[in-house]
């Protein structure tokens, strides 16, 4: 349904600063946009209010009523991402004097469910890695690609926005822009290293790409960068040729490297830095797993347990 030209104008605005003040993504951005539309679109809908429903009518029984219905077929994560939207948004308006209370203020964000992030042991982690051949151009890439991934803990968001620049293969150390443009250094093993090298060398005697100039580090078919979208669908085809059961998200290696560096005895707030956390509880989700492995070791060497 449509909604009010004077309710569009001040998304557009507010989703116009999460990219100018806050450095968002545009993918945050435009999901930042869909749910404000979406609730909007559930007042004009619900309330018969015409498009001429304007914010300062909006009330906390309307945002629960939005909510109750948001319950039927949603997730608790998905809930709590939305009202965090409109929560936003509503803040973002008391700033600039369209309002003079936050309708959302008394609402409570709904309880998360507790979950394990997937994640591979470090014998199917080196099982993955080491079945990707390295004959080819792209075979060379690929394997490049999950080395970092695993090697490093960046998103792959982080990975698909790095340069050949942003490798500095003498300190063996890799610069990334993470969430809300934020710059970190992240060190990165020798093998990863020596992937990208036998890469670009390769790149460059095939293809003539220049490997003392920067451009996109990893490059598709037709010589652009690569997008995240091609590395799920290369990861996945990778997976179904090792015969794993279950699906393996390029995020999952994120994770492998996680619990496998709080396995191995790294200091949670390392861990931390290393994601690009700002929550060290965003880390800790990680411990759960961790804790796991260390029960069983417990139970299984413990002579009196």
């Amino acid at each position: 349904m449509d909604i009010s030209p004077h309710l569009k104008t001040l998304i557009e605005s507010f989703t116009e600063s999460l990219a100018t003040e806050k450095g968002y993504s545009e993918n945050t951005c435009r999901a930042y946009s869909h749910d404000l539309v979406e609730f909007s679109s559930f007042i004009v809908g619900s309330r018969g209010a015409g498009n001429t429903f304007r914010v300062d009518e909006v009330d906390g029984l309307i945002i629960r009523e939005y909510l109750g219905l948001l319950h039927q077929k949603n997730k608790k994560k998905t809930i709590a991402r939305k009202l965090s939207a409109i929560r936003s948004f509503f803040k973002y308006l008391i700033k600039h004097g369209v309002i003079l209370n936050n309708p959302a203020d008394l609402i409570l964000t709904p309880k998360q469910e507790k979950t394990i992030p997937a994640y591979l042991s470090v014998d199917d982690m080196f099982r993955l890695l080491d079945s990707i051949k390295t004959e080819t151009l792209l075979n060379l890439r690929n394997r490049a690609i999950f080395e970092i991934l695993y090697s490093s803990g960046i998103r792959i968001s982080e990975l698909v926005g790095m340069d050949l620049f942003s490798v500095d293969f003498a300190t063996g150390v890799i610069r990334v822009i993470g969430k809300g443009d934020k710059e970190r250094m992240v060190p990165i093993g020798k093998k990863a290293l020596n992937a990208i090298t036998v890469y670009r060398e390769r790149l460059h005697k095939q293809a003539g790409i220049p490997s003392d100039e920067n451009g996109p580090l990893f490059l598709n078919k037709n010589k652009g960068r690569l997008t995240a979208r091609s590395i799920a669908r290369i990861l996945d085809k990778l997976v179904r040729e090792c015969g794993f059961l279950t699906p393996v998200s390029p995020h999952a290696l994120r994770h492998s490297f996680a619990t496998h560096m709080l396995d191995a005895g790294a200091d949670l707030r390392v861990v931390q830095e290393l994601l690009g956390h700002k929550s060290l509880s965003t880390t800790q989700k990680y411990t759960h797993v961790s804790i796991d492995w260390l029960m069983k070791t417990y139970d299984k060497s413990h002579p009196r347990k």
